[in-house]
């Protein structure tokens, strides 16, 4: 198949066209590289800052537009795809839509389904906007919400949800926020993971500090819960200093960001999750273990019965400190959790077994 990927969310396109490629498909990614993040991309959309960058952009694109005809597939990670206006992409997605023979939707990100029901319905007991029946009021959640709702980004998410002929949902979060919208339309399939070296976690050793690593998106730390999880963790080390060393990164590149991570024992990530995403997943399959969204829908939606390598958190303080705590306290757990981390991602998350369900579910289009 010849197949197109629009936009990038974390690496799950650069990876699942990876993937797609070692079955024998014909991949393009294009993207911004999910901006600071830099990831691979075959045709960069990067939008440069200032008056000219939009205008910049929709001269590239206007070039590519020729480019992007008779696909069997064109996946968009998210309905806005492109770092341009809504107003803008109606027009670009039905000109996608007329000259492909396949158009798909991911649900892995900020959209308005995913702010709509966690508003109004709040099918989770806690989300990026909702704790219980209360509605979070941090800044971030606040402009996510008047942002995706009862306006051009809404309208365009429900236009191609509604006229896409499959979603796929990444995530237990995204799929009970789709799934009731379109029960025909919607299949979960589990984030792809690509080793990025040879799976063998680093010895926990006793005697020696545990390493944690914290890694804060830039200007959205309150709403991913990372400034929570930065205090407990701060508050543990000043307590046990001999036993803990914290490392903290900002803002990073991707290949960057990954040097900092990989000498780490334990990562603390999204503490508003109920499942690890692709952050977390990538972190697993080198052996460290995750503090972070380990509910029990997450284990069911993959139908694990026996693994449970992620130290799940309520989103509270205490929490996150009260389970830093026990772990700093009895080392001798993360032996077991470096291992059980790696075989989960295997298990659930390879990217080539990853990419055959997406090739299934392209077959059956």
């Amino acid at each position: 198949m010849k197949i197109l990927l629009l936009g990038e969310y974390s690496n799950v396109h650069n990876t699942l066209a990876e993937g797609l490629r070692h079955l024998g498909h014909e991949v393009t990614v294009a993207s911004n590289g999910d901006f600071w993040k830099d990831y691979p991309r075959n045709q960069d959309l990067a939008r440069h800052e200032g008056k000219w960058g939009g205008i910049c952009l929709m001269a590239k694109i206007a070039t590519l537009l020729p480019q992007w005809r008779g696909y069997d597939v064109v996946q968009l990670i998210n309905p806005m795809f492109l770092e341009l206006k809504a107003e803008r992409i109606f027009p670009i997605y039905r000109y996608l839509r007329r000259n492909n023979h396949h158009v798909v939707l991911c649900a892995m990100g900020m959209d308005h389904y995913w702010v709509k029901e966690c508003t109004e319905r709040k099918p989770l007991r806690y989300s990026d906007f909702n704790i219980g029946d209360t509605l979070r009021s941090d800044e971030c959640a606040m402009r996510d919400r008047l942002d995706w709702l009862d306006t051009p980004k809404a309208k365009l998410n429900i236009e191609i949800a509604n006229d896409c002929d499959a979603i796929i949902t990444g995530l237990y979060e995204y799929d009970v926020c789709y799934r009731p919208n379109f029960p025909q339309k919607t299949t979960f399939i589990p984030l792809p993971i690509h080793p990025m070296s040879p799976i063998s976690p680093n010895p926990a050793s006793p005697m020696g500090p545990i390493t944690l690593f914290v890694g804060i998106s830039r200007g959205r730390s309150a709403y991913k819960g990372t400034d929570i999880m930065l205090r407990a963790a701060q508050a543990v080390k000043e307590k046990y200093s001999e036993r803990l060393e914290l490392v903290v990164a900002e803002g990073l590149p991707f290949h960057e960001y990954q040097k900092k991570m990989d000498n780490s024992d334990v990562i603390m990530d999204q503490l508003y999750g109920y499942t690890p995403a692709m952050n977390a997943l990538l972190a697993m399959s080198k052996g460290i273990v995750v503090i972070g969204g380990g509910e029990p829908e997450n284990y069911d939606i993959i139908g694990e019965h026996e693994l449970r390598p992620i130290i799940n958190v309520e989103p509270t303080y205490e929490s996150v400190y009260e389970q830093l705590e026990q772990l700093v306290l009895h080392p001798e757990r993360l032996s077991l959790l470096k291992q059980q981390s790696i075989e989960y991602v295997r298990k659930h998350h390879d990217y080539l077994n990853v990419a055959k369900k997406y090739e299934n579910l392209y077959n059956q289009l």
